[in-house]
């Protein structure tokens, strides 16, 4: 007799979300959505640059229509806050592209595990990957820095930061210190599940500081709605750190007193819902991140890459 495997929390989710694009600040937009991942775009003198391209062809093409809605001036480049397939896989979308810019770290993740990414979220999130088919291959960088990188805009300028290993190994945030406004990536949600599975989570926790030493004014989450205010763009930073060290003190604890991954689970869910339980996707997200704090605090440096396989085993043993 067969059996099935359990499905993803986010397999249950049908709601379509559609994004909708926010002035920031002048020349500067969110596309944002409910809980979906965010993205952004910055219109310079001559030309625009897109933050991320959503998870396809398809609804990168609604992406670019949103920014015809405000600007005929053509995307010209591309910056990748990270490597996870629901944020890059449009790229092909843009047909004026000169560079797609990403970190080192970030360009080392496409080559060390790329496609399995690709692979595995495609199956974790069936609605984000509408019109999947169109995908030609895997985005690539065409432009790396290390630490930090000043794209010209003319009248402006965008900083690109690495900040330190966080959310992945090459987590890049979008700062625009002429008006305040950060694009954080998935360094910083804003009241959703925290994705950690692929994290360096002791590392993020510094690398937080260091945003949060960015002073931004207006915060542009890796999902969830943008933070206006100094105050605000701090509190996020915080429910973020604060959804991290819970992870970590309750899978710490469970480490030492000899608990294996299931229990490990089961003790972390129990210490996180009460505060982060009714956020977005918090349900979809605790599996594989109580596996990497596990594997992390038991000594593994690097995260172990997730393959479509690895995801539905884990899925069995801690929810199924």
């Amino acid at each position: 007799m067969s059996t099935q495997a359990p499905s993803f929390a986010s397999a249950s989710d049908l709601q379509e979300q559609k994004p909708q694009v926010q002035m920031l600040a002048p020349g500067v937009y969110g596309y944002i959505s409910a809980f979906d991942p965010n993205c952004g775009f910055v219109v310079g003198d001559e030309h625009v640059v897109a933050i991320d391209t959503r998870p396809t062809p398809r609804l990168a093409r609604d992406f670019l229509a949103a920014i015809r809605s405000v600007t005929d001036k053509p995307v010209k480049f591309i910056v990748l806050t990270h490597y996870h397939a629901v944020r890059v896989m449009g790229a092909s979308a843009f047909p004026e592209v000169q560079a797609i810019i990403a970190s080192q770290g970030t360009t080392d993740w496409v080559h060390s595990r790329g496609q399995a990414d690709f692979d595995s979220e495609v199956g974790r999130f069936p609605r984000l990957f509408a019109g999947v088919e169109e995908v030609p291959g895997l985005t690539r960088p065409t432009l790396s820095f290390e630490r930090e990188m000043r794209l010209n805009l003319g009248s402006r300028e965008i900083h690109l930061h690495c900040l330190g290993r966080g959310h992945s190994g090459g987590d890049t945030v979008a700062w625009l210190p002429d008006c305040g406004v950060l694009f954080a990536g998935d360094v910083v949600e804003n009241r959703c599940g925290v994705y950690a599975g692929d994290a360096y989570l002791q590392d993020w926790l510094g690398t937080l500081d260091a945003v949060r030493a960015l002073h931004p004014r207006t915060l542009v989450p890796g999902r969830g709605a943008v933070q206006h205010g100094q105050g605000a763009c701090a509190e996020a930073i915080d429910l973020t750190q604060a959804f991290l060290r819970t992870l970590l003190d309750s899978v710490r604890q469970s480490l030492a007193a000899g608990l294996g991954l299931r229990a490990c689970f089961e003790n972390a869910q129990q210490a996180m819902a009460p505060r982060f339980g009714d956020w977005p996707v918090f349900q979809h997200v605790l599996p594989f991140d109580v596996a990497r704090a596990v594997e992390e605090l038991q000594g593994t440096e690097h995260p172990t890459i997730w393959t479509a396989e690895r995801d539905q085993q884990l899925w069995a043993t801690l929810r199924g």
